[in-house]
């Protein structure tokens, strides 16, 4: 019943095409208006008799197109009475006649209508094929607008065969549509179908805004909200909103109730069985003829017998439906009972997945970064090698979506550390001027890439010398200023700072990062801070970016005591405000200035790496060459301690942590026990910030972490060499 609800919005069209070619009344068409009118007062059961008596008569003057449009119009009924066997027999010999006559609309109609009954019945075969019979049909009588109903049916078809990749792209068309443009109301079962394939890949988040928009723009279609509610509760069971899932649960009972009643109002099985038995059709048949002879003692003792029967037919529907309402409320009460029971067990496994949640991300973040290491280093290297203009833009490519792919894994360890509630906040002097300053030089070449300016105004007020989490503020800082422009072209963003309140040593400053982009519409202005969300897909599409950084920008901002607002307009840009708290510091700032990397120091340098992966290592020497350093290559850490016991004579040491054997930290352990000066920086491709002084504790003079940034690189090597 869910496809249904389309027929009642293609029947004008094929009223609008059929036009009437003689004054005079065609009896056929008649009773088929009786039959439409019928329909329309959900009179069924005058609408299977008047489209009996349309068929007989055009059997009597065997008018072919009526035959067809007949059994056409019966075939409707049936459909809309769940009566899907009855309706594909009569649409078979429809369909039989209309393939010896002309194009039609209504040809089309039955096409579509057989194609929603084998819908129905899950021949997915058979009712794309009808579908598409109906798309051709269509077109070629030049009825384009139909062709979006068909989109929708064919998009369920490719769902249902489990095509997600064909199916998605026939609702986007459809969803994106105006809801003013939406003639035959198949936005809201396209955003119902988007949902259900978003709750089979578990995004519970993005299925539930989708039913929420299919509920919203639903037209008093009771079956399709049943189905978008029962729906919805199952996705708040899966994001362990029980008390929602329950109160969606029992408004989808409650209104299954009502359907079901209401269904079982429009003919009862006893009717439908006697419409169909030929003796009942022959009473009909005399009943009209005792009427045309005004034999009225007979035809009023027929009507009592009709009355009664309808009597006693209603009070047996009536008793029915009680009985089954008492069954449904005893199945709801343990359906509940049982629900209770899966949202507990839930809940548990909620837990452990959240307890493990942490380690599944420490060693997808190693499997991710070692082959990226690989990816980026050979880039680097190819670049260094002076490559043809052809070749250029292919590795200018590749080393950009390496290092969106490494930022992409960066932002979900930071995401994940927040969420954790495990991220410590530094209390350090810091110059605020100095860094908002350093931050809007960085942004220079961003900002002239969509020909934007950047302008930052910083209050003189505010003291230089302050105690904070310099960190954590550029984090938000860039954050913040890369997103406003990347959705502003030919403009601005600006970067305000001013002090707000002062009480001794505290002090309170308010900051606003504002620009006159694209803006962000209201409904979705509460979204954008949740992970992994832009809007839309449609702004993901065209702008790209992983839907982290607000997330991480709310979070960070609560950590450090403040709350972010925001206040947009579509088309004309939007404003990011919030208020953090600080303590004016009591020593001067020293800027320290970093020293340009002297090749002339390290040259001839020699250096001992301790790498397994065949690649990491062809990589690293090629770069440690490239400086004119000597390297020599060891795949396990028992070989360096025995190595080094024997040569004394290399400068440094790059040591992986994951080596098979004993690993890189315990074979630094044994390398101090003989050796306490030659320099040991750790090779790892595990998150830098969680793991740093764990390393530094077995011995290690430092870090570099994988993939490798070559100007890092060098830098540490350097360091460490001088």
């Amino acid at each position: 019943m869910r496809h249904i609800f389309v027929l009642f919005f293609l029947l004008p069209i094929i009223s609008f095409s059929q036009k009437k070619t003689t004054e005079k009344i065609d009896s056929t068409s008649y009773y088929i208006d009786l039959v439409k009118f019928n329909q329309k007062n959900s009179n069924y059961r005058n609408c299977l008799n008047y489209s009996q008596k349309a068929l007989d008569f055009a059997n009597k003057s065997n008018n072919q197109k009526s035959i067809a449009d007949s059994y056409s119009n019966l075939g409707v009924i049936y459909l809309e009475l769940k009566k899907i066997d009855d309706a594909i027999n009569v649409f078979v010999k429809s369909i039989a006649i209309y393939a010896t006559l002309p194009f039609s609309s209504q040809q089309a109609l039955t096409h579509y209508s057989i194609g929603v009954c084998y819908l129905e019945k899950n021949n997915l075969a058979m009712a794309e094929k009808n579908f598409n019979t109906a798309g051709v049909i269509y077109e070629k009588i030049k009825i384009p607008d139909a062709i979006e109903m068909l989109n929708l049916q064919k998009g369920i078809v490719y769902k249902e065969k489990g095509k997600i990749d064909l199916a998605m792209p026939l609702f986007e068309k459809i969803i994106i549509k105006k809801d003013t443009t939406d003639t035959y109301k198949t936005k809201a079962e396209a955003l119902y179908q988007v949902g259900t394939i978003e709750f089979g890949k578990k995004r519970y988040n993005l299925a539930i805004n989708y039913f929420n928009r299919a509920l919203e723009i639903n037209k008093n279609n009771l079956e399709q909200k049943a189905n978008i509610l029962l729906a919805l509760s199952e996705c708040f069971e899966k994001s362990m909103n029980v008390e929602k899932s329950h109160y969606l649960l029992k408004q989808y009972l409650k209104l299954k109730d009502s359907l079901k009643y209401l269904n079982d109002k429009k003919i009862g099985n006893e009717d439908f069985v006697s419409f169909k038995d030929s003796e009942k059709l022959k009473l009909i048949e005399q009943i009209d003829k005792d009427n045309k002879n005004q034999q009225k003692a007979n035809t009023f003792a027929k009507l009592i017998s009709i009355l009664a029967i309808a009597l006693i037919s209603i009070l047996s529907l009536l008793s029915l439906s009680l009985y089954k309402n008492n069954v449904l409320r005893t199945q709801s009460n343990s359906l509940l009972k049982e629900k209770n029971k899966e949202l507990e067990i839930a809940k548990e496994n909620a837990e452990k997945a959240t307890k493990a949640r942490s380690e599944f991300l420490s060693t997808v973040s190693h499997e991710l970064r070692t082959p990226l290491n690989a990816i980026n280093g050979i880039t680097h290297l190819l670049l260094e090698e002076n490559p043809k203009d052809s070749q250029l833009n292919y590795l200018n490519s590749l080393k950009f979506s390496g290092n969106y792919l490494i930022a992409f894994i960066n932002d979900i360890l930071e995401i994940n550390r927040i969420e954790s509630e495990r991220i410590p906040i530094e209390q350090i002097n810091c110059d605020l001027k100095l860094q908002l300053s350093n931050i809007q030089k960085s942004f220079k070449e961003i900002a002239q890439e969509n020909n934007n300016t950047f302008i930052l105004e910083i209050e003189d007020t505010i003291p230089d010398n302050l105690i904070c989490d310099p960190t954590k503020l550029s984090q938000i800082f860039i954050n913040l200023i890369s997103n406003s422009l990347k959705f502003t072209k030919n403009g601005y963003v600006k970067l305000i700072a001013k002090l707000e309140k002062v009480e001794d040593k505290k002090i309170q400053i308010q900051f606003r990062v504002s620009d006159n982009g694209i803006g962000i519409p209201e409904d979705k202005q509460n979204e954008i801070f949740e992970s992994f969300s832009q809007g839309s897909i449609e702004i993901n599409r065209k702008y790209g970016g992983t839907g982290l950084g607000l997330a991480i920008v709310k979070r960070l901002i609560e950590l450090l005591g403040g709350t972010i607002q925001i206040n947009s307009k579509v088309g004309l840009g939007t404003t990011f405000s919030f208020s953090l708290p600080f303590e004016v510091g009591q020593n001067e700032i020293v800027e320290i200035k970093e020293q340009a990397i002297d090749n002339a120091a390290i040259e001839n340098k020699k250096i001992l790496l301790v790498e397994d992966n065949k690649i990491n290592q062809m990589i690293t020497k090629k770069m440690i060459e490239n400086k004119g350093m000597f390297c020599k290559i060891l795949d396990n850490g028992e070989d360096s301690v025995t190595y080094l016991k024997q040569k004394n004579d290399y400068d440094l040491v790059l040591m992986d942590v994951h080596l098979p054997g004993i690993n890189g930290t315990i074979a630094t352990q044994q390398i101090r026990e003989f050796n306490t000066e030659i320099p040991i920086i750790a090779l790892t491709a595990i998150s830098l910030n969680e793991n740093r002084e764990m390393l530094l504790s077995y011995g290690m003079n430092d870090v570099i972490t994988k993939p490798f940034d070559p100007e890092q690189f060098y830098k540490i090597i350097a360091n460490n060499l001088l």
